[in-house]
């Protein structure tokens, strides 16, 4: 039983250490200028490119979450198994763009979605980073959850490899409508990478519910920032989720 115990106890400090250990090597991807100018920004590197990031306080969506940057990391430390070369990827929520800007240099052909109002900060990033950098020029669209996804999105036309959403759940009350436009754009061969920050019980039933549609796998957790990174992919096939409409 101590040997149990002990080995328990090792455990812990090794996941622990583990946890600091990423947390601070995505942390380090951050930096500030050294002069502060006329206009505020915080920069990031990636891909060997210094990324500078505006944000736009006045907008709750232009403000750049901790799951970005944990997200990011991973695209950058993991293309050996999630190579975004030439694939087509979407981002949910792109908020500031940061995700959108590292998938970008990564080689993929992006889609980046967010709300009308936080749309031309959002543009404003991503082409200031992406310019003359990037092999496919980032598509920046509206998108709201939920409504009108089949017409912006038709899936005869609109085949994603990748979803990717950092800090989309949280305590807000479009998490039905963002369920019903991760079920709309993941398809047979989509992969969903998705980072949150656990705040509220919300996230947690949200997750509860995702699973009902979705295969989760847990790929990081970093307790010290209390965020989790999943991949997930859908359950049934297109035909059997109609089926299931029908029969509904």
């Amino acid at each position: 039983m101590e040997s149990s115990q002990t080995k328990a106890n090792e455990d812990t400090k090794e996941g622990a250490a583990a946890d600091a250990e990423l947390a601070k090597a995505i942390m380090t991807r951050c930096f500030r200028p050294s002069v502060i100018g006329v206009e505020a920004w915080e920069g990031y590197m990636f891909s060997d490119q210094q990324i500078k990031i505006k944000e736009s306080t006045d907008v709750y969506g232009a403000v750049l979450w901790p799951s970005a940057p944990v997200l990011c990391h991973f695209l950058e430390t993991n293309q050996d198994k999630y190579n975004l070369t030439d694939k087509n990827v979407i981002e949910l929520g792109a908020g500031t763009g940061l995700v959108t800007i590292v998938a970008s240099l990564l080689g993929a052909k992006v889609t980046s979605t967010d709300l009308p109002d936080v749309l031309g900060n959002l543009q404003y990033n991503v082409m200031r980073n992406t310019k003359d950098r990037c092999k496919y020029i980032p598509l920046v669209t509206e998108l709201i959850w939920g409504q009108e996804v089949e017409q912006r999105f038709p899936r005869a036309t609109h085949r994603f490899d990748y979803i990717l959403a950092a800090d989309v759940v949280y305590a807000h009350p479009y998490l039905d409508e963002l369920m019903e436009t991760f079920d709309h754009l993941c398809q047979e061969n989509t992969q969903i990478l998705w980072a949150m920050r656990f705040r509220l019980d919300p996230e947690n039933s949200f997750v509860d519910r995702f699973q009902q549609r979705f295969h989760l796998e847990e790929l990081y957790n970093l307790p010290s920032l209390s965020i989790k990174l999943y991949r997930a992919w859908r359950r049934d096939t297109r035909a059997q989720q109609d089926q299931r409409e029908a029969a509904a």
